[in-house]
């Protein structure tokens, strides 16, 4: 499935792209996960994030990229999210490698970190990313910060 991808800071989105968005964000972490969580955590205006929308408009998949300093010393990704109707499609390999390309555009040179469900643990080593803490929870889920080397090309 081919996605039409659009980066921006929180101020240049429009206000039905912030809204769909959040419903997402809200409909996977928070019923889908039953994982109850402040999401509008203050750190989406330090922030870009890639909305990924089908032909017909409709917003699949996302990921905000956080300036370096603001988590971590590094760059990191986080609040990655595909729609549950394009889950197994691919569609998150597309996201996450178009957000790591971003991500490099915009910091080249610099590693990136991702404090990642351990569950996802082998997707995210499919992307270089290699694992550097032991497993925490985060919000009740156990989580392994992983770190991509400035190196790595996709």
């Amino acid at each position: 499935m081919a996605l039409r991808w659009t980066l921006a800071r929180l101020p240049d989105l429009g206000p039905l792209d912030v809204y769909e968005m959040l419903a997402l964000r809200s409909e996977v972490f928070v019923v889908e996960q039953t994982c109850i969580f402040q999401d509008a955590d203050g750190v989406d205006h330090q922030a870009h994030h890639l909305l990924g929308r089908d032909a017909q408009g409709r917003l699949q998949a996302l990921l905000r990229i956080v300036d370096p300093g603001v988590k971590y010393a590094e760059p990191s990704i986080g609040r990655v999210i595909s729609a549950a109707a394009v889950r197994r499609t691919g569609v998150g390999r597309e996201l996450m490698a178009e957000g790591i390309r971003s991500c490099q555009r915009l910091w080249a040179g610099q590693g990136i970190r991702i404090s990642a469900q351990a569950r996802l643990e082998r997707f995210y080593q499919g992307f270089g990313f290699r694992t550097v803490t032991e497993p925490y929870l985060e919000d009740d889920i156990p989580h392994v910060e992983m770190l991509l080397e400035p190196d790595t090309t996709l």
